[in-house]
């Protein structure tokens, strides 16, 4: 029995005065109505109602029970108002996981105009570079996969990005610029370092000869295992790294960095964000999702619609 529902059938008879009415009030059978009572009877072990063919009326017990029957009926609706209200309210606190680059590059720059449109809703970001993050614990989890991702979670795409090469102005004046893929071969290479990538060679993609693909045997000038120190190094002119579009966008817009040997990309990187649920996502997550993908997707646009600069050639 359904402890809870024959409670507010039971109010229902009452305030109704008949069965056939609180039937009807609950969109339910007037049997089911009287069969829900009498249950409810049975398990109490006393009569609640009594009923003649002009008029229903209240025991003792059953007024008894009413009046505890209604306290419990109203603090289960306040619970289930305020629980609703965290879900669809745009407020509270907001629990995002992420890995280290992409919350300095991506996340932190998005705060100060998330907070102007939901003001009432706090980021509490946690920064960690596991393998595995634990999507479960935390209302959106941003992470980045390669093309061929297929992890068993729920999670929206937020951009297609892609690796480009990139160096800064005073690398390419001093070591000129690459014209063809194989004059990576003489200049400084700064290299990712992945399990199972040869970090002598690189895998250059031409998206416009449907994807045509060449491999460039490179001597690395630094390899690290951090994204930030390959991207920090290059911005000061150590040399040639493949860098995510959405994470070089300000920087190529700005003039710090030129892209070389466009059209030629490293590989392609989805941007997602996780939910541990398909069901009961926050109003304040939903918001933050869409606020990343609208502010993400413009400034990929806005770099590829700046226009490159000039070539540098060495100095005589």
């Amino acid at each position: 029995m359904d402890r809870l529902l024959s409670m507010r059938v039971f109010q229902q008879v009452v305030d109704q005065e008949g069965f056939a009415a609180a039937a009807r009030s609950l969109g339910m059978s007037a049997a089911a109505v009287t069969r829900l009572i009498t249950d409810l009877e049975q398990h109490l072990g006393t009569r609640l109602l009594q009923r003649t063919t002009r008029k229903l009326s209240l025991t003792d017990a059953g007024q008894s029970y009413l009046t505890r029957v209604r306290n419990i009926l109203s603090a289960v609706d306040e619970a289930e108002a305020s629980t609703r209200e965290q879900t669809d309210e745009m407020a509270g606190l907001l629990r995002v996981h992420t890995q280290p680059v992409m919350a300095v590059y991506i996340l932190a720059p998005l705060v100060t105009e998330f907070r102007r449109r939901y003001p009432k809703v706090v980021l509490d970001i946690t920064v960690d570079s596991v393998a595995m993050p634990p999507i479960e614990d935390f209302d959106l989890t941003i992470l980045g996969a390669g093309a061929h991702y297929d992890a068993n979670v729920v999670a929206r795409p937020v951009i297609v990005s892609e690796g480009l090469l990139c160096a800064s102005t005073d690398y390419l004046r001093r070591a000129g610029t690459p014209r063809e893929p194989e004059d990576l071969q003489h200049h400084a290479c700064l290299r990712l370092r992945q399990t199972g990538d040869r970090q002598r060679e690189w895998r250059l993609i031409n998206p416009q000869e449907a994807d045509r693909e060449v491999n460039v045997e490179v001597t690395p000038a630094l390899v690290a295992n951090h994204t930030d120190t390959l991207l920090r190094a290059m911005l000061d002119g150590a040399g040639i790294s493949a860098q995510p579009l959405d994470l070089v966008a300000n920087y190529l817009r700005d003039g710090q960095l030129q892209r070389v040997l466009a059209p030629w990309i490293t590989g392609r990187f989805t941007l997602y964000a996780a939910l541990p649920s398909r069901k009961y996502v926050p109003a304040r997550a939903r918001a933050f999702m869409e606020f990343l993908i609208e502010q993400t997707r413009l400034k990929a646009a806005q770099a590829e619609q700046s226009r490159p600069a000039e070539s540098v050639e060495p100095a005589p």
